[in-house]
């Protein structure tokens, strides 16, 4: 797609990257076909190709109004348009480039930057604790939007935490919301590695990935964050101590991933942010070389069907399919993914769920309704948003493929 970038914008980081982007588009529209929001609205300015002409003209100096802004607002960047797209356009750096152009040009409404300012200030808080326990002893009383989003009780394992030490050792990021809102995702990781012959270890001063307050506009603060997470990690990594920085929400993974390209122009950060990308792995990537240490210790049999929902971030963002069933199935779990739409949004997306509900609920109704023709007894993923958002729709039970792992491996009392 021939560009002709406008003067303030050449030369630029952002423009010289949205302009070689935009290059490689050949409008073809093959993405419209993947899009969850073209799906649901069937308005090409809310598929990828549409927003794509959007961002194109703001480029070459067209003026963004609101509407622009609430078009590439409503895309869930879930990036499934980078897998059918044949031309390797990357839709999710240039989106990012794109709203941030925009915002700088349409002011939001007051009560949207208020919400807006709640999110990425209050997620990643540390009074976000205790005001989640708040929630939690209020949840009957709460309105249905809000109800949705404070979980119920902490799983009794969740301080289980095993102490062994081993020559085999991982860093791993606990997350912002994850220690609150679900704590036994890291302990069962903790466990499951502890298992098959591997120390987890956590950065006491590592937070928030930074995709939380880059996605909600403030580039600053995510990239602060970013750099936060490097010092913490960098002492052990430079001195070898640990083989991996493992991610077990794809969400953080997929961005802890990209710090090589999010810090390229931070001359004190970018060799260390593409180091630490480098040893990042998603928990499913090491699922192929614990299998044979875990094998011996599983039950005989494994009882109850899963269903796998395989988030945007994993299958999309990261471009990992099929470890997890794999992995899974070679312990002896019984295994589906949805035989329809499997490759679509649930709708989660970071926090798209508070700001777009209503779009996020369709997506999340027509994804549980394909999981239930799988007839589980229990559905598992590998993103807290996506466990969350789904637990919201449905009684069956939703949990990180990893406790489910950690479930069979201690046997009937760990559930």
């Amino acid at each position: 797609m021939q560009t002709a970038l406008a003067p303030q914008y050449l030369g630029t980081p952002d423009g010289e990257a949205a302009e070689a982007i935009l290059r490689k588009c050949v409008h073809c529209g093959f993405c419209t076909a993947t899009c969850p929001t073209y799906q649901l609205l069937g308005d090409e300015l809310d598929g990828p190709r549409g927003r794509i002409y959007l961002m194109k003209q703001v480029l070459e100096g067209a003026t963004p109004t609101r509407t622009t802004q609430q078009h590439l607002d409503r895309c869930l960047t879930c990036r499934n348009c980078e897998t059918t797209c044949p031309s390797g356009v990357q839709y999710g750096h240039l989106i990012d480039i794109g709203r941030k152009i925009v915002d700088a040009q349409v002011e939001r409404p007051l009560a949207e930057r208020a919400a807006r300012w709640l999110l990425k200030e209050g997620l990643t808080s540390p009074l976000f604790k205790p005001a989640m326990a708040l929630g939690q002893l209020a949840r009957p009383l709460l309105p249905a939007l809000l109800k949705d989003k404070v979980p119920g009780a902490a799983h009794p394992r969740a301080k289980v935490w095993p102490r062994q030490e081993h020559a085999r050792k991982v860093l791993m990021l606990a997350g912002c919301v994850q220690p609150t809102m679900m704590p036994n995702i890291n302990a069962a990781t903790a466990r499951v590695l502890d298992a098959a012959g591997i120390q987890t270890l956590v950065a006491d001063k590592a937070g928030c990935c930074g995709a939380l307050r880059s996605h909600l506009g403030d580039q600053a603060g995510g990239l602060a964050d970013m750099r936060r997470n490097i010092d913490a990690w960098w002492p052990l990594v430079d001195a070898g101590t640990v083989e991996a920085i493992v991610m077990n929400a794809s969400g953080c993974g997929v961005a802890v991933k990209d710090y090589g390209h999010a810090l390229a122009h931070d001359p004190a950060y970018a060799d260390k942010a593409r180091r630490i990308g480098e040893l990042t792995r998603d928990l499913s990537e090491l699922l192929p070389e614990i299998v044979a240490a875990l094998k011996p210790r599983m039950p005989t049999a494994v009882a109850g069907k899963l269903a796998f929902h395989p988030p945007c971030t994993l299958q999309h963002g990261q471009q990992l399919r099929g470890g997890v069933e794999a992995g899974l199935r070679e312990l002896g779990f019984e295994v589906a993914v949805a035989t329809n739409e499997s490759h679509l949004c649930c709708g989660s997306a970071g926090t798209y769920s508070v700001l777009q509900p209503e779009l996020s609920h369709q997506l999340r109704d027509r994804k549980l309704m394909n999981l239930a023709e799988l007839q589980p007894s229990a559905i598992v993923s590998a993103n807290i948003g996506c466990i969350g958002h789904l637990q919201s729709g449905t009684s069956v039970p939703v949990k990180h493929w990893i406790e489910a792992l950690d479930e069979a491996l201690a046997g009937p009392t760990a559930k």
